[in-house]
């Protein structure tokens, strides 16, 4: 099973500009767990939506988007997952090709991130999240899904947009550091803000779209549902900005764990990558 179920040819990894990176990992969720089963799902819907993507006015698939083989788990712990998920996305870089990492828990971002930092010195990371993963460490470990935020922000600066959710450790790091968060109930309040955000994020972008950025009532199939969340448009309208003025070098979604009878989240988080895929082709056009 391909992304988009395309044609061979336009699979092919040799003239491929997308590569993507089926995660199917889910060790450190917490709540609900499923988010192994995602990869599955975004691939299957990815398999029954339209080709041609009205608003970009393409049928992307024709820039390539070769589909690799699923990341097999480590079993020893998400740090011995972390050096695999960054040898396979640097092996995508090193082709000259986009990653677009499907998961699997958040926890997955950290090993992409490294491998775009050795790339691009001066990255940056988008990061759409209903929580800020600010913890230190969490269960034992610093490598949870819950620490994302953390580990990325010691490798770069990080913007985050959609947060509504936090500890109160992470809450104080915040305003100690400073750091550029777009809260849920600000991006409500501000027109501006995705302008505001784009100027806070460098030439080189990372994406990293946890599902429950949204809200729950488009998006319900995530680990933790967060109320007061962005909505379709909200999300759309800061990626296509993001897209065109940056240069956008990978992205991944996760954490979605799909709910069994119900296919929309599925579909919305495939078209979400083919959305997301047209916008990075469209510039280079």
């Amino acid at each position: 099973m391909n992304f988009g179920g395309i044609e061979e040819k336009y699979e092919a990894l040799e003239t491929a500009a997308f590569v993507v990176v089926p995660v199917p990992y889910d060790l450190t969720t917490t709540y609900q767990g499923g988010t192994r089963k995602g990869p599955a799902a975004i691939l299957e819907a990815s398999c029954n939506m339209e080709l041609y993507d009205e608003e970009v006015e393409q049928e992307t698939y024709r820039a390539g988007i070769h589909t690799m083989e699923p990341l097999e788990a480590v079993a020893s712990g998400p740090e011995a997952m972390l050096g695999r998920i960054e040898e396979a996305v640097s092996g995508v870089f090193e082709l000259g090709k986009i990653p677009v990492m499907l998961g699997g828990e958040h926890s997955i971002t950290l090993g992409a991130v490294r491998a775009a930092r050795k790339r691009y010195p001066k990255l940056s990371v988008l990061h759409l999240d209903a929580h800020a993963d600010m913890r230190m460490s969490y269960q034992g470990t610093p490598y949870s899904h819950a620490c994302i935020g953390r580990r990325m922000i010691e490798l770069c600066p990080v913007v985050q947009a959609g947060i509504r959710s936090m500890s109160v450790e992470e809450a104080v790091y915040l305003r100690k550091r400073r750091l550029s968060v777009y809260s849920a109930a600000a991006i409500r309040q501000d027109r501006a803000w995705v302008g505001k955000l784009i100027r806070q994020l460098s030439r080189d972008v990372y994406i990293t779209v946890d599902l429950d950025a949204f809200d729950p009532a488009v998006m319900p199939a995530t680990g933790t549902p967060e109320p007061g969340g962005m909505l379709w448009h909200d999300v759309l309208d800061l990626l296509r900005e993001v897209c065109r003025k940056k240069n956008v070098i990978g992205f991944d979604l996760v954490e979605l764990a799909p709910i069994p009878g119900m296919v929309a989240p599925d579909f919305l988080a495939a078209r979400l990558a083919y959305r997301m895929m047209g916008y990075v082709s469209q510039k280079s056009r």
